[in-house]
């Protein structure tokens, strides 16, 4: 999860500023001005919550995963270690997604409004200094969430969970059930489990699927949760849907989808790879341990 983190975050400070913020043009174009106007550390803003949390997090959404998957082999075949069916991985999926929403939104809420304090917005309240824009308005992770909590309560730190919930949902049945089909496809016959280069290799296309057609609702989420640093412009995600769709057109909603696919490999690879390794390693260090 760490490993994921930091070879993805530089892309995805990139795919927040695309999404949510103005005047950036294109990918390069936003690349560029990212380090021109605030160097090399413009591109890990906001980094130090999401690798604090990384561990609970995927802890969170693999063990959700794999035990639902467990759960229901059982209750189908009577032996959790049976191979799932397609219907099982999907509903593990979507178990796994629902639950990751509980710890991911405060997350991602921290760290999007930490990627976007720099952003200049074109309207503001400028009768207020500490939130004029260019003016950093958070000092760091703890001092956001600790900020966001006084002035917005609990409403405040789960604000964008419903366009992530509609993100992540679906967005995790094309995570797993792509990984675990291109894992079975790679694998060769006759291997109890699949290699790293199978795993490198269906993580980081499952990653490429997943993250694509999730960006509209990242989008969305986004926006919402980037909402707030300096203004406050949308008052859900309907309205926010609506209000971008109206301004900005169908295309607004595919801001950073190539950012998001090709952030999607590295980040997924490591995941996958990393999960994999580390279930083998402790299962070869039981096998020594209880022989």
């Amino acid at each position: 999860g760490a490993a994921s983190v930091v070879v993805g975050h530089p892309l995805d400070t990139i795919k927040t500023r695309l999404q949510a913020g103005q005047g950036y043009g294109n990918t390069l174009n936003c690349i560029l001005t990212v380090y021109r106007n605030e160097s090399l550390a413009g591109f890990f803003k906001g980094m130090s919550f999401p690798l604090a949390s990384i561990a609970v997090y995927s802890s969170v959404v693999f063990g959700v995963f794999s035990n639902t998957q467990r759960l229901l082999s059982q209750l189908r075949h009577g032996d959790p270690a049976c191979t799932p069916a397609l219907a099982d991985v999907a509903l593990a999926s979507m178990v796994a997604g629902f639950v990751s929403v509980g710890i991911g939104t405060p997350v991602d809420l921290v760290k999007i409004r930490l990627q976007m304090q720099t952003q200049p917005y074109i309207k503001a309240n400028i009768k207020l200094k500490p939130t004029v824009p260019g003016f950093p308005v958070y000092r760091g992770p703890i001092h956001c969430f600790k900020t966001v909590l006084q002035k917005e309560g609990i409403a405040g730190i789960y604000r964008g969970a419903g366009a992530m919930l509609l993100r992540d949902v679906p967005g995790y049945c094309l995570y797993f059930i792509p990984y675990t089909f291109f894992c079975g496809c790679i694998t060769p016959d006759g291997c109890i489990s699949p290699n790293p280069s199978s795993v490198w290799l269906a993580g980081g296309v499952a990653g490429v699927i997943s993250w694509g057609t999730a960006t509209p609702m990242d989008v969305v989420k986004s926006r919402l949760q980037a909402d707030g640093v300096y203004l406050n412009k949308y008052k859900g995600t309907l309205d926010c849907i609506l209000q971008s769709y109206q301004n900005e057109g169908l295309k607004v909603f595919f801001r950073g989808i190539t950012v998001n696919a090709v952030r999607g490999f590295p980040v997924s690879s490591a995941m996958f790879l990393g999960y994999e390794l580390s279930l083998k390693a402790m299962k070869r260090e039981q096998t020594e341990t209880n022989p």
